[in-house]
């Protein structure tokens, strides 16, 4: 047992006084004469022995009446676990988890409300004169600093379940900031959260002894929760009229078997397909859904599932485009002459002319304009006897844009003016001409312009070609074997040289053929594969768009071929009008760098809105962290952190008593004042019964 004010024991002193009066009695007798002492005597024998016995009474009453009156000043307290108790006011900082994992329910409701009750009763184990601060994962302003219990409950009622999510580090700094800045002795910091492993990793934790740390853990009855998890396109390019198939992660993180849930997807506001989904106990499934679309432009969608509680994660928002045209430019030799306009191929006018899906432009190499290139997104060299350096600076450009370059080489090349240009978007060059007759041998199936074209052929999973017809060549490019190039082959010769290949360079691709579009190197222009290849080099060309953003992470939104002039500024506005803010954005080059700085706090589909017109789709999901509802029970925290050797930390469950008597005794200690004043009291009153009593 110790005491809160020691200095009090001094008045026990006091004891002296009752003794004193029991050794010196100032009272007067008066003599009383009879006849016969004999009768006297034995009645002044009794009455002797009877009050010595009341008077001994009477003084141990005295003394512990006063004895346990001067305890009940001192306060007296037995410690919890030998724990230190810093007296004066507190400051309390108290987190209340409002993670979207605080909506599963129990016995009490959500936990949410469960935690926020228990902030009360800790707010009701401290004092008016002590100062708190309500924390959650908004970390909002009016959250740093300290305020009085009338604010505390204000804000608090305030509070609501919101897509951000803190680690415990970043909670607990947080806290340790605050107290330590405070001039308060007693700093004292509560976590109120269902501690989910993804967020309470307690190694994370840089510890602080001069803040002690309560975790108060709320259960969940169940933890059960099915959530889409991403999706995307099975071809990178979504074009118009064409059958696409998105596929859909469904992860199943619960006790039970999941079996025909169904699962709707929505193109724009009206729903363009429906499925249903089996998962067994925490198994990830991959549902694939067919859409066509039919309108150019920008598409918004949204996949939904059915589940409870846990609903923020049973919507997935996606955005897209949909070109309506592409545009391409095939730049021509102009050291040749030809009966047609601007040199152009008669094979490139052929595919790409007739279809309604490409506009072809041809120009000659000395009538270029340089800053129309940012128009195209396919631009083809076809029979250049060299590239000069400022038609090299610019493709290069072009390319790092998120474009394409296919290279078809003249009859006559200056390698070096090749070389230089290849050479500076990190691709093999042209070394040589080898005149010997030879024919493809290989094809990659799995690469992306022809994992499609052969069906039969990639079911047998083979490498090698022997009974397919392809191109024959007459003479070739030999194109060096440079290990620091990315190069993918596309199609190989007999001898192992290169015939078609693709080089990635920044945000863009470079293909290369080692042949020119001329009969008398090869066959390639009539042949079947032409076609196919061709035209998945242009469809693809398109520069690529995510189909989503994560709320919580600054992600930026890059875009192409937008540009504010004047005083206009760039919009993000929400699909349901309820949301409207003005990002940063930054020009580089031909790019435009959209920075939302979290303005975005609400999931759904949202517009960039450029001059009154929407330029861009975008999608915002919460972050998926929050869907395994998988937390660390308070015996495992309690192994954690004795593990770690921290006696400022202390794990509360308040099972059988409640939450407020718990801290109060875990701050104070079992407080006996109250038990010293009543026992002062009955000692008292013993007094006064023997004295008025006893006769």
């Amino acid at each position: 047992m110790k005491f809160a004010f020691p200095e009090f024991l001094f008045a026990l002193f006091a004891i002296a006084i009752p003794i004193i009066i029991h050794l010196f009695s100032f009272r007067r007798f008066k003599k009383v004469y009879f006849t016969n002492v004999r009768f006297l005597k034995e009645i002044k024998q009794e009455t002797q022995s009877h009050s010595k016995l009341k008077h001994l009474l009477v003084l141990l009453a005295r003394i512990l009446a006063i004895a346990f009156l001067v305890f009940a000043f001192a306060q007296p307290y037995i410690p919890l676990e030998n724990k230190k108790i810093i007296l004066g006011n507190n400051a309390v900082s108290i987190f209340v988890d409002n993670s979207f994992s605080m909506d599963a329910v129990n016995t009490n409701g959500t936990l949410l409300d469960e935690a926020k009750k228990k902030a009360a009763e800790i707010l009701s184990a401290y004092q008016y004169s002590d100062q708190f601060q309500l924390l959650t994962n908004d970390f909002e302003g009016k959250h740093q600093r300290l305020v009085n219990k009338e604010e505390f409950t204000e804000m608090l009622v305030e509070v609501k379940v919101s897509p951000s999510f803190k680690k415990i580090k970043e909670i607990t700094s947080r806290q340790f900031d605050l107290l330590n800045n405070s001039d308060f002795k007693s700093k004292n910091a509560y976590l109120i959260s269902d501690f989910q492993r993804s967020a309470y990793n307690v190694d994370e934790i840089k510890n602080d002894t001069a803040v002690n740390i309560i975790m108060v853990p709320v259960v969940a009855q169940k933890r059960n929760n099915i959530y889409i998890d991403s999706c995307w396109f099975s071809s990178p390019v979504q074009q118009l009229n064409r059958t696409q198939q998105l596929n859909v992660r469904i992860i199943n993180k619960s006790e039970n078997k999941i079996e025909n849930n169904p699962i709707k997807l929505y193109i724009n506001g009206q729903q363009r397909a429906v499925a249903s989904f089996n998962a067994e106990v925490n198994e990830q499934i991959v549902v694939s859904l067919s859409l066509n679309i039919q309108e150019a432009g920008i598409q918004q969608g949204k996949i939904e599932i059915n589940d409870y509680p846990v609903t923020f994660d049973d919507q997935f928002y996606f955005s897209f485009n949909v070109a309506k045209q592409i545009s391409i430019l095939a730049i021509n030799s102009a050291g040749q002459k030809s009966n047609v306009p601007n040199n152009e191929n008669p094979y490139l006018n052929s595919l790409f002319g007739k279809d309604s899906l490409f506009v072809l432009k041809n120009s000659m190499e000395d009538k270029l304009d340089y800053s129309d290139f940012q128009n195209y997104q396919f631009i083809i060299l076809n029979g250049l006897k060299n590239i000069s350096s400022g038609l090299s600076q610019e493709l290069k450009r072009f390319v790092s844009n998120g474009n394409s370059i296919l290279v078809f080489p003249g009859k006559e090349i200056d390698f070096d003016s090749y070389k230089n240009f290849l050479s500076s978007v990190k691709c093999n060059y042209y070394e040589n001409l080898d005149t010997s007759n030879t024919k493809v041998d290989k094809i990659n199936y799995e690469q992306k312009l022809l994992n499609d074209v052969f069906d039969k052929e990639k079911e047998k999973k083979s490498k090698y070609i022997t009974n397919i017809d392809l191109p024959i060549v007459r003479s070739h490019y030999k194109i060096n074997r440079a290990t620091r190039s990315n190069e993918e082959y596309i199609l190989k010769l007999l001898n192992g040289d290169i015939f078609l290949s693709e080089n990635n360079f920044e945000k863009g691709e470079i293909y290369l053929s080692s042949v020119p579009l001329d009969a008398d190197f090869s066959n390639f222009p009539k042949h079947a594969l032409f076609v196919p290849v061709l035209y998945k080099m242009a469809v693809y060309s398109q520069p690529s768009q995510k189909l989503f953003y994560t709320i919580g992470k600054d992600e930026v939104v890059e875009t192409a071929n937008t540009s504010i002039t004047g005083e206009n500024v760039f919009h993000i506005k929400s699909m349901n009008n309820n949301f409207d803010g003005i990002p940063e954005h930054k020009v580089i080059a031909n790019e435009t760098e959209i920075f939302v700085h979290g303005q975005i706090t609400e999931s759904g589909n949202y517009n960039l809105i450029e001059s009154n017109k929407p330029v861009v789709g975008l999608a915002f999901n919460y972050d998926r962290k929050e869907s395994d509802l998988s937390c660390y029970k308070a015996e495992v925290l309690n192994q954690q952190i004795e593990s770690k050797g921290w006696s400022n930390f202390k794990i509360v469950t308040a099972e059988s008593k409640s939450l407020t008597q718990t801290l109060a005794e875990l701050n104070q200690g079992e407080k006996l004042w109250k038990l010293c004043v009543i026992l002062a009291l009955i000692f008292l009153g013993v007094e006064i019964a023997l004295l008025k009593l006893w006769k």
